[in-house]
């Protein structure tokens, strides 16, 4: 499928029309690759949400645009869904871990302290080659979360490869990438509020 470039060209209606796209380009795989209808796939990844009101968590990991989006995903699961869940954007820790181990680190160590069987980690990365994304999401895999990956840019990327449920974006740049992710958030959160509310 082709990619998109950052900007689809010079004004504001062909760059929305570009980005209006990337809604009915979007890929979703189940492990191992297997296409899904993004349907399935969203209904899946609220299945996932869901599922952490009998006790899990969920644990949302992101650098930069990808960092606002997983903290904007954490608020919703926790005010609106009403299920456990968490970030590591705190600033003095992630910078003692930058700065002591390496930024490669800094969601590896915290998900190695806070993961539990059953949790579900967030992982968001517009490249999927943030080597402390990947890192973090092998780690949970280990301890037995399930994984949710939102990547972009190619195809191959590799946290693509490491979900239970993967998102792609096919876009080479970051606003197509980050703003079809942060869209995909809220309408799996808006899902999973809807199908969490008391019946009349």
């Amino acid at each position: 499928m082709k990619s998109h470039g950052a900007v689809a060209g010079s004004c504001a209606t062909s760059y929305l029309a570009g980005l209006a796209r990337m809604f009915e380009q979007v890929e979703v795989t189940s492990a191992g690759g297997a296409p899904l209808p993004l349907d399935e796939g969203i209904a899946r990844a609220v299945d996932f949400v869901l599922s952490l009101k009998d006790g899990g968590k969920a644990l949302l990991i992101g650098n930069g645009g990808s960092a606002a989006i997983a903290s904007h995903m954490h608020n919703d699961l926790c005010k609106a869904v009403g299920v456990r869940a968490m970030v590591f954007n705190e600033a003095p820790l992630l910078m003692a871990l930058a700065n002591d181990d390496g930024y490669h680190t800094v969601f590896h160590r915290p998900v190695g302290l806070w993961a539990e069987r059953d949790d579900l980690l967030i992982a968001v990365s517009s490249s999927g080659e943030s080597e402390n994304i990947v890192k973090a999401a092998l780690l949970a895999s280990e301890k037995g979360c399930r994984v949710i990956t939102f990547s972009g840019f190619k195809p191959t990327n590799r946290l693509r490869q490491l979900g239970d449920l993967n998102i792609y974006v096919p876009a080479s740049g970051y606003g197509y990438v980050e703003m079809t992710h942060q869209v995909l958030g809220h309408c799996m959160t808006d899902i999973a509020m809807l199908r969490s509310a008391p019946r009349a």
